[in-house]
């Protein structure tokens, strides 16, 4: 049957009626073992092992109008590697169906899609979902992931216009606050320029009371925006709009890896992130340099 196949091996007894099959001609499938009753309503044709993306659209069909969200939906998208619950969201209150996780909610059209006939929330609509279960590091995580998302034409699944429209309409949803935080390093007025990032890089370090480091120091052939001598470390300061070719991306780890080679580590900071995350930054920045204190080759 052409629409199991499509369907990944799930049929409704809806969908069948719409065939052609009457109730008796699907009694009868199901008795000699063509139709085999997973749900409600939902059959498996021909066997019982269904995929995961199987058991997701019997799920669906069980609980149509209902779509697949939260964590399963993450998963269906690519955002995580794999998801042992169901979950789906549904219009109105009804008695949960093992092994489904039921949420309440009401979509808009602009948040629901397919994914290989799959009905989910959209991309946006997902992470929005589970920015309120996640911590601040997750989410980053989630919206990176997302970020490299691309259809089966190579096209780009992140926009970040589909997530402001979204914040727009959802302003009472848990995760909003968050997720609107977490955004703000993707908005084009989030970036510093060279000179003000510099600046403002000297200013953190001081206020975290790190070693002052020399600036444009030169290591061999290279400058380093920012270097420790003593821990041999340094901090090479990048504006996203100057650093977004595969050249330059080659040429960056073709310099890191030369410095590794003489004993010397660098790590990169981006403008977005130093405007965004100033703290977090500063936290890190003083672990590389306690722990290059540490390290036994250290002199």
């Amino acid at each position: 049957m052409e629409l199991a196949t499509a369907q990944h091996g799930v049929v409704s007894t809806r969908q069948l009626k719409a065939l052609g099959y009457g109730r008796n001609s699907a009694a009868k499938a199901a008795r000699v073992g063509r139709l085999h009753r997973i749900h409600r309503g939902v059959y498996a044709v021909g066997h019982t092992d269904l995929t995961w993306r199987g058991e997701c659209m019997g799920a669906a069909l069980a609980c149509a109008p209902a779509v697949i969200s939260h964590w399963t939906a993450g998963w269906l998208w690519g955002l995580f590697q794999s998801s042992s619950t169901l979950h789906l969201t549904v219009p109105t209150v009804r008695r949960s169906r093992r092994p489904f996780l039921l949420h309440l909610a009401t979509l808009a059209d602009e948040d629901v899609t397919k994914v290989g006939r799959i009905p989910l929330t959209s991309l946006a609509r997902t992470v929005l979902d589970l920015a309120p279960l996640v911590d601040d590091e997750r989410l980053a995580g989630l919206l990176e992931r997302a970020e490299k998302l691309e259809d089966d034409s190579g096209r780009r699944l992140f926009d970040l216009r589909d997530f402001e429209g979204l914040l727009a309409r959802t302003k009472g949803h848990p995760g909003h606050a968050r997720l609107a935080k977490a955004l703000r390093i993707y908005r084009p007025d989030a970036a510093l320029t060279r000179s003000n990032l510099e600046r403002h890089f000297r200013t953190l370090v001081r206020r975290a009371g790190l070693p002052a480091p020399a600036t444009n120091y030169v290591v061999g052939p290279y400058e380093i925006d920012a270097y420790w001598e003593r821990e041999r470390f340094g901090v090479e300061l990048d504006v996203f709009a100057t650093h977004g070719s595969r050249r330059s991306f080659e040429r960056d780890r073709e310099r890191a890896d030369d410095l590794l080679a003489i004993g010397v580590e660098i790590i990169r900071v981006t403008d977005v992130r130093l405007a965004r995350e100033p703290a977090a930054v500063m936290r890190r920045l003083d672990a590389h340099l306690e722990r290059r204190r540490r390290t036994p080759t250290f002199n």
